[in-house]
């Protein structure tokens, strides 16, 4: 298996065309914790052991290149990859333009602040606040579900930063730039285990979602093995023996 920087010029193929060149080309984005992330030069995660099971599962090798997110998405449609392997979660919008693999966990928002900010209790407490999300993320996407929240409560929406990456909002969380950012709950949840001087987890602020892999849009006999795929973990109880470890 290879895992390396914008390698290799690969073209996304059928399912039988995988198989017929013997290797299916994955990209997983370069550090969305607990799914993805490089750990001493290695890329771990939810996802790569994931990755592992579909390697002894496939009669193909499993090819891993490892992008900034802002770049996978585009990469995917111009056919660079097979296969988006990282936490991203369904909107409407991408829908329309992805096929989605069956769901490997929820992906409802929460947001999460400073441990040290107790003003941030509620939902509510956002009102005006100022908040970072990452740009073109599903959290992005939801704002207006938060929107509503706040509205309801006579609150409205504060100034929003757009960053490249989730690393950097939580940075500028941290020394005082943000007051506040969002983040699905399993993403949300491992930053406040790993950092809980650092951060705290506040409330939902949005409905229910699902985190899953993508292919291109019409790719249906590889989306349909790769959901049999994620079935069959889901089946013999190792999907849920990783859910276990990382989440």
């Amino acid at each position: 298996v290879s895992a390396s920087l914008f390698s290799g010029t690969v073209q996304a193929a059928t399912l039988d065309e995988i198989k017929a060149r013997g290797y299916i080309s994955t990209a997983s984005e370069d550090d969305f914790r607990p799914f993805v992330f490089v750990q001493n030069g290695k890329p771990t995660g939810f996802e790569h052991e994931l990755l592992d099971e579909l390697s002894k599962y496939a009669p193909f090798k499993v090819n891993r290149d490892i992008i900034p997110w802002t770049g996978m998405l585009a990469a995917l449609a111009a056919g660079k990859y097979d296969a988006a392997v990282t936490g991203t979660i369904m909107t409407e919008d991408r829908l329309k333009a992805y096929d989605f693999v069956t769901p490997i966990s929820s992906a409802t928002h929460f947001f999460v602040r400073r441990a040290g900010d107790n003003s941030l209790q509620s939902v509510a407490d956002l009102s005006g606040k100022t908040l970072g999300v990452q740009a073109g993320s599903a959290q992005l996407a939801r704002l207006p579900e938060l929107k509503a929240l706040l509205a309801q409560t006579g609150g409205t929406l504060g100034k929003v930063v757009e960053y490249p990456s989730t690393p950097e909002i939580y940075a500028d969380l941290a020394n005082g730039r943000l007051d506040y950012m969002i983040n699905s709950i399993i993403g949300a949840q491992s930053v406040v285990k790993e950092r809980p001087k650092v951060f705290a987890l506040g409330q939902p602020v949005s409905g229910a979602g699902y985190h899953g892999w993508m292919v291109a849009k019409g790719n249906t006999d590889l989306l349909i093995y790769l959901s049999g795929f994620i079935a069959q973990m889901r089946t013999s109880g190792r999907l849920g023996e990783l859910q276990n470890k990382w989440f």
